[in-house]
């Protein structure tokens, strides 16, 4: 039930980190909301956000509760990237301890067209096997906490992209490091392939356009990409767009029960 605070607004978290959760914080800045934006941290200089935000882990499930207690939060948005799957896990307990409602803010994974070249792996370290023992060069585009498994093929020469530099750096004999930010355009990204004569890519099947640069780039050049599989689905209501998580909102807002009535 609502718990508004002195300005009766309908108070959201939503957790984020994505573009997804960024447009969503923009869309509710417009209307009737109080709205909070919480970003893990992992990312020194995260983008402009267009509500305010809170920074930092909440100490797991039993923390993220006291949270939403402690701050009257109404409801509880998880956009966070689809392979979060800590967070998320714990986003679903809380709500469900709190009795607050929840919502997955989830973008559809990409799909193979005709000329992908694509190897499914579960994770890091499947990928690493999937590479083989022969040299190659290789483009990370993992995230920064998926990194270390790499290094026990150091037989590779490894191109890894980040918007932080990578501390400590891959225990490779071999690596390049590319510090930016997203999103890129498939000009650049093709540009950046040819340049390191890259003959694999391994990243995260993230879904939606701010990344797909490198996908769409790779099929152009007929380079092979290692895929890792999606994690499974988070036990909760899930929409793929903003438009729908603000459609899902108002109408909540509508059906729910200020406190005391």
């Amino acid at each position: 039930m609502l718990g508004l605070g002195l300005d009766m607004r309908p108070h959201v978290l939503i957790l984020g980190g994505t573009t997804e959760a960024r447009e969503l914080g923009f869309a509710l800045s417009c209307r009737d909301f109080a709205t909070t934006i919480s970003l893990a941290g992992r990312t020194a200089t995260p983008a402009a956000q267009p509500v305010p935000v809170r920074r930092g882990g909440f100490g797991g499930a039993d923390g993220l509760a006291e949270y939403l207690c402690s701050q009257r939060v109404d409801f509880l948005i998880d956009a966070t990237h689809p392979y979060a799957e800590t967070i998320s896990a714990n986003a679903v307990q809380a709500a469900s301890q709190t009795h607050t409602p929840i919502l997955s803010l989830r973008r559809p994974p990409w799909t193979a067209v005709d000329g992908d070249v694509w190897i499914d792996v579960s994770d890091a370290q499947a990928a690493v096997r999937a590479l083989g023992e022969r040299s190659r060069r290789v483009f990370l585009a993992v995230g920064r906490q998926e990194l270390t498994p790499f290094a026990a093929a150091p037989q590779h020469y490894y191109f890894i992209r980040s918007v932080d530099p990578v501390e400590p750096p891959l225990d490779v004999p071999q690596a390049h490091y590319i510090l930016a930010r997203g999103p890129f355009t498939e000009s650049e990204d093709r540009a950046v392939l040819e340049s390191f004569s890259i003959d694999a890519v391994v990243a995260k099947n993230s879904g939606g356009e701010a990344t797909y640069s490198k996908i769409a780039a790779a099929r152009q050049l007929g380079i092979p990409v290692l895929l890792f599989r999606r994690p499974a689905v988070t036990d909760c209501p899930s929409v793929a767009t903003v438009a729908e998580a603000v459609a899902w909102l108002d109408h909540a807002v509508g059906l729910a029960v200020p406190r005391g009535v």
